[in-house]
């Protein structure tokens, strides 16, 4: 099946219109200011006083500020001075308007105070043009690069959530691949995998491997009078009783139908042992199951099953292929339990 299509991109939004403070307490200058600035592409805010052009930047944003020294309420310097001290407007740039300086110490202290240049009065509109040109593009170019680092993060992150779901999906697909899809127990394939790697460890190890084959008694007439329905109900009631019922290093496995398997790691104490949890698990599962149809009051059904016990090494001595041999000694010891009567444990000859 093919995958969707994935949607295209959004393209990228346009980037705000720059913004340019323009301070001074002269009105002329500020009507003059704007008109030589009329042909830049940037808004103006145009205000004349120290304390609105602070109050201005608590509230917007500031591609360049055009700033007067000579203020009645506060100076240029101070202005500037104050705007170099906080984050958000440390780094926006400041161009000092005025005929203040006069000699290089004047103009040190501009530099001192946040200043990144100067324009002289009388304002030369050229050269104020070409200024407020190179600070724009200076800006565009931050702008632009901040908004494509935005978008590398956006894209990280899409990955990120694309890697992760292909990561479950690839888990859940394997999990499938091994697993019983009614009873969530390991299937048929995964058990002769766990078979093979309980035997290389008991070689390692030079311990035991027990191995119980198990079928339900009594399971088809269930299925034949109350349905499938029923039928899968009992099976994982039965999966999970076998599953609460086993050690942390055994593994249960339903191999189909209804027949299930156990395999014992470090089964130190042999076939005595392994015949003794097989009695647990006969008791464990013959308790009555309380299925719900859908009824008014669940039903009831009973069971047993035929179990089937064969230990590594004793039935798999001469062996060329052990794993065989085991799986072949526990099937027949439960065909054995079902000729003696069923609802037994029968220990492989």
């Amino acid at each position: 099946m093919e995958e969707p299509a994935k949607p295209l991109p959004a393209p990228a939004l346009p980037l705000p219109r720059p913004k340019i403070l323009v301070v001074d307490d002269t009105p002329a200058n500020l009507v003059a200011m704007r008109r030589l600035l009329s042909r830049i592409d940037a808004d103006l805010v145009m205000v004349s006083s120290g304390n609105d052009a602070l109050a201005a930047c608590l509230d917007q944003e500031f591609a360049l500020i055009l700033l007067d020294v000579q203020m009645p309420d506060i100076d240029g310097f101070e202005v500037a001075g104050l705007l170099s001290d906080e984050a958000r407007t440390a780094d926006t740039p400041i161009i000092f308007v005025t005929a203040a300086f006069s000699d290089d110490v004047n103009r040190l202290r501009g530099y001192h105070f946040g200043a990144v240049d100067y324009i002289a009065k009388p304002i030369n509109d050229v050269i104020l043009q070409a200024k407020v040109r190179v600070f724009l593009d200076l800006y565009r170019g931050r702008q632009e690069l901040q908004r494509l680092v935005a978008e590398l993060d956006g894209r990280n992150r899409q990955l990120e959530i694309e890697v992760t779901e292909r990561k479950r999906a690839e888990k859940e697909v394997r999990h499938r691949a091994t697993h019983d899809a009614l009873t969530e127990l390991p299937n048929r394939a995964l058990f002769m995998d766990r078979v093979d790697q309980a035997l290389q460890r008991a070689d390692r190890q030079r311990s035991r491997v027990g191995l119980l084959y198990l079928d339900i008694d009594g399971f088809k007439p269930v299925n034949d009078k109350l349905g499938h329905h029923a039928g899968d109900l009992l099976l994982q009631q039965i999966a999970q009783r076998l599953r609460d019922a086993i050690r942390k290093s055994d593994t249960v496995a339903r191999l189909g139908g209804d027949e299930f398997a156990v395999v014992m790691e470090d089964a130190v104490e042999g076939l005595p042992a392994a015949q003794q949890f097989g009695e647990k698990l006969l008791e464990v599962l013959a308790a009555p199951y309380a299925l719900d149809l859908g009824m008014d009051v669940p039903v009831t059904v009973n069971i047993g099953s035929s179990i089937g016990v064969a230990m590594f090494p004793e039935h798999c001595r001469g062996a060329s292929d052990r794993r065989e041999a085991l799986i072949r000694a526990a099937d027949a010891a439960m065909y054995a339990a079902k000729q003696r009567g069923k609802n037994r444990v029968v220990l492989a000859s």
